[in-house]
């Protein structure tokens, strides 16, 4: 069986912690897309952790953790990410890393630096990860894979190649010195050692693992909404983060994946630009930040604060429409006990015609939200273990959510840490 979770919105909607609960029953948890410039952040008996490259199943010691040929793997955060677990007294996990995945090289991270200091104001947000760089590039065909660090007459000819592209961009556009390809040379082959026993042919091996009865989860990063194809172009990330894109980044057939469980916030957050139709401002902004979250609403990777808004029924039902929803996890419920009454987006209107389908992000800059006000239910939820002990008000808020994005609510969580689920018996 292989599940997907992933996200609806815009990231930041707690795949980490479904993905950390699915894995106690799973063999393999796999990472196939993106890289660290997003985090998950999990609360389990070992303490608070944000991951960042690692899957979320590295606190269970039977599962084994692949990181997907579509992972940008940058060696030096995933060695110091690693090391931080052992300190905390985690396992050791079991881990893999394609062999054919590509490496995140110094250029990438000072590309996205340099570019977003360039543009200014109109800048993209990024988080400096090096993620646009490092996803152009491959595509462009100037990238490595992993395995050719093993190969030295192929690294120095490719990496010639590349730096005389990068050197001549940093020095004309950019202003800033060079690199020097001796310097990159040699910290390449150090961290090609550090690396080489996490290397594996790992589509076979999750091709085998399919073949043998395995349950193998695929953890997906940020949300539709940052999709470069169907998200709100172009504030989007570099890799396609829908579940069907699951089978390109790990290299199984895309008929494997049975279900996909989409993860969607009890409220709206995102970090970074771009359209926001249900986003809140001021003070109303402020103590929903405030109370967010396990810790507020900052993001992992960051540390910015998100941006946050009422729930965005439009957005979220398309959300789980493009990635193929079998099943919803409804999120950082809890926050909101302190409202009297508590907003739905259901409608964008736009030029005056009011809408239910999540539209370009032309008529997205023009859209109005269009609300639907349900009662709060006025109480600390967390601490609850049956999903028949919420509230009235609670349970009709959920209500209203799932008629809303036409997929079953399976799982709502009310609080941040691991045992916080309630599992539900959809309505529909």
């Amino acid at each position: 069986m292989v599940q997907a979770i992933v996200g609806a919105n815009w990231g930041d909607e707690g795949k980490g912690k479904i993905t950390d609960y699915l894995a106690e029953s799973a063999d393999i948890v796999v990472r196939f897309q993106g890289g660290a410039n997003a985090g998950h952040t999990i609360i389990n008996p070992y303490g608070r952790f944000s991951l960042h490259l690692l899957p979320s199943g590295v606190f269970n010691p039977n599962v084994t953790c692949v990181l997907g040929n579509g992972v940008a793997v940058d060696i030096g955060k995933f060695l110091a990410e690693l090391k931080s677990l052992e300190e905390a007294g985690v396992p050791k996990p079991k881990i893999y890393i394609s062999d054919r995945a590509q490496v995140m090289l110094p250029h990438h991270v000072l590309q996205d630096t340099y570019e977003e200091e360039r543009l200014g104001k109109k800048s993209f947000g990024s988080t400096k990860s090096g993620i646009a760089p490092f996803f152009s590039d491959k595509y462009a065909k100037i990238g490595l894979q992993f395995n050719e660090l093993y190969f030295d007459d192929i690294l120095e000819e490719r990496l010639k190649k590349i730096l005389e592209i990068k050197n001549a961009l940093f020095t004309n556009l950019y202003d800033k010195e060079p690199l020097d390809f001796n310097t990159v040379l040699a910290e390449l082959k150090k961290q090609r050692e550090e690396i080489k026993p996490f290397l594996k042919d790992t589509s076979l091996f999750l091709r085998t693992a399919i073949k043998e009865g395995k349950k193998i989860l695929l953890e997906g990063q940020l949300g539709t909404m940052k999709d470069p194809d169907h998200g709100i172009y172009p504030m989007v990330t570099s890799s396609h983060t829908l579940a069907s894109y699951g089978a390109v980044g790990t290299g199984i057939p895309p008929y494997a994946i049975t279900d996909v469980v989409c993860v969607t916030k009890a409220y709206s957050s995102a970090v970074g630009a771009g359209e926001f139709v249900s986003e809140l401002f001021g003070e109303a902004a402020e103590e929903l930040r405030k109370r967010g979250g396990d810790k507020g609403e900052y993001g992992a990777t960051t540390g910015r604060p998100r941006r946050v808004g009422w729930y965005d029924a439009v957005a979220s039902r398309y959300g789980c429409a493009l990635q193929g929803a079998t099943q919803v996890a409804l999120t950082v419920l809890d926050p909101l006990g302190y409202l009297d009454e508590i907003p739905i987006c259901t409608g964008y209107e736009i030029d005056g015609e009011v809408i239910r389908d999540f539209p370009v992000t032309p008529l997205l800059r023009k859209a109005k939200p269009v609300y639907t006000v349900l009662k709060g239910w006025k109480q600390d939820i967390r601490g609850i273990r049956k999903y028949e002990d919420l509230p009235q008000e609670c349970r009709d808020y959920i209500d209203f959510i799932e008629k809303e994005l036409e997929v079953p609510i399976t799982m709502v969580s009310n609080g941040p840490k691991r045992e916080e689920i309630l599992l539900r018996t959809p309505k529909i």
